[in-house]
C-alpha cells in the first residue's frame, strides 16, 4: 500500500504540478490583493483629510464640469477619511478628493495585472479552467493527506546540511510539508468548496438547517413627473437603516432601478463587502436589507470559507500567514521533482 501510494502521490503531483505552481503564485499574491492595488495606485487614490467632506452631488459636479456630458454609474466612499471617492464612468474610475474636489487621477477600464492575477487564479482566464481548479484542488487535499501517511513513520522535521544532495532534498520536502500542512490543507478545503461551489453551498445551507434568504426586489416602477432621491439622500437613508455598518459603494439609478446600496460591518474585511440596503428611489422606502450578521446559515458558511481562504478572516496577520502557505505549495512540488529526478537517476547518497 505503502507503494502504491507513493507512486500515486509523485504521478498525481507531476500531472498537476504546472497549475499547482500557478495557484500558489497567484494565491500568496491575491491575499494582498486590496493593499497592492492602493499602493500601485495611492497617488490617485489618496486624499489629505481637510475639514468636512463634501456631498456626492458636490463630487458629481467636479467631474461633470472637467468632462462635460460624461455618465456617472456609480461613488465608491474610500474606506479611510484620507481617501479619493472613485467616481465610476465610461472612460472608467475618476478618483475625486472629497475635501477640495480637485481630481486626483483616471484609471481606465478593463483589467490591470491584478485582475489577470485574480482570473488565473479563479479559472486559468478561461471559462474551461474553474474546474481545472477545482479538481486540482481535490488533488492537493490528496497529496497532502497521503504525504502525511508517508511521512508518518519518519517523522523528519528538520534540515541537515552537508548531506548528499538527495538527502537534502529529502528533508527540505518533508520539513516544509509538515510544517505548513494544517494551513495549505486549509487553503485546498476551502478552495475546493469555491471551486464546486454549486454543490458545497447547498450543502451548507442543508447542513446548517438554513434556506436562503428571499431575493430583495431591484426594480421600482417609474412615477410620471416625480424626482428620484438623489444619491446622498440614498447614502444618508442606508446609514440610517443598518446602524454599524458603513456604506461603500451608492450606485447612480436608472428611472426603474431602486438604489442597492453596498456596506461593510469592522469585522467585515473583505473588500466587496457582505451587507446591502436596497432603497425605493422615489420614496425612500427600504425595501430590504442583507445584514452579514445575521445571514441564514448557510451563507455564513460561505462567507466564512471565503476569508478563510483569502486569509482575510483575522486581517494582517492570517493574510501573512495565508500567503506564504500559499507559496509552499509551489516550494512542495519542486522539492519533490528534485527528490522524483534523483530518485530515477539512482542518486540517494
Amino acid at each position: 500500500m505503502r507503494s502504491t501510494l507513493l507512486t500515486l502521490h509523485l504521478v498525481l503531483a507531476l500531472l498537476a504540478g504546472v497549475v499547482i505552481i500557478s495557484l500558489g503564485v497567484t494565491g500568496s499574491i491575491m491575499a494582498f490583493e486590496p493593499e497592492i492595488d492602493h499602493w500601485q495606485h495611492r497617488a490617485i487614490m489618496d486624499a489629505a483629510a481637510s475639514g468636512a467632506p463634501h456631498s456626492l452631488s458636490d463630487i458629481s459636479g467636479a467631474v461633470t464640469k472637467v468632462f462635460p456630458g460624461e455618465t456617472i454609474g456609480a461613488f465608491t466612499l474610500g474606506d479611510a477619511p484620507a481617501r479619493a471617492v472613485g467616481v465610476a464612468t465610461r472612460r472608467g474610475t475618476v478618483y475625486v478628493n472629497p475635501y477640495t474636489l480637485h481630481i486626483t487621477g483616471v484609471r481606465p477600464p478593463g483589467a490591470d495585472w491584478l485582475g489577470t492575477v485574480h482570473q488565473m487564479h479563479l479559472r486559468l482566464t478561461k471559462s474551461w479552467g474553474k474546474p481545472v481548479v477545482a479538481w486540482t484542488g481535490v488533488i492537493v487535499v490528496f497529496l497532502l493527506l497521503s504525504g502525511l501517511y508517508l511521512w508518518w513513520p519518519i517523522k523528519r522535521g528538520s534540515v541537515t546540511m552537508g548531506r548528499s544532495p538527495f538527502r537534502t532534498w529529502f528533508d527540505w520536502h518533508n520539513a516544509v510539508g509538515i510544517f505548513s500542512l494544517v494551513f495549505l490543507l486549509m487553503l485546498s478545503l476551502t478552495g475546493v468548496f469555491i471551486g464546486f461551489d454549486q454543490t458545497a453551498i447547498p450543502l451548507a445551507y442543508r447542513v446548517t438547517g438554513s434556506a436562503p434568504a428571499r431575493p430583495i426586489p431591484s426594480r421600482v416602477v417609474a412615477v410620471p413627473g416625480a424626482h428620484q432621491i438623489s444619491p446622498d439622500r440614498a447614502l444618508e437613508i442606508a446609514r440610517a437603516a443598518l446602524p454599524g455598518a458603513t456604506p461603500f459603494l451608492v450606485p447612480v439609478v436608472s428611472a426603474t432601478e431602486a438604489y442597492s446600496v453596498r456596506a461593510r460591518f469592522p469585522e467585515d474585511l473583505t473588500p466587496g463587502g457582505r451587507s446591502r440596503i436596497v432603497i425605493n428611489s422615489y420614496t425612500g422606502e427600504v425595501m430590504g436589507i442583507e445584514n452579514s450578521r445575521i445571514a441564514p446559515g448557510g451563507r455564513r458558511v460561505e462567507t466564512m470559507n471565503r476569508a478563510i481562504h483569502t486569509g482575510d478572516i483575522f486581517g494582517l496577520p492570517s493574510k501573512i500567514v495565508m500567503s506564504l502557505a500559499s507559496l509552499m505549495a509551489p516550494v512542495q512540488l519542486i522539492t519533490g521533482v528534485m527528490l522524483w529526478s534523483r530518485r530515477t537517476r539512482g542518486s540517494r547518497r
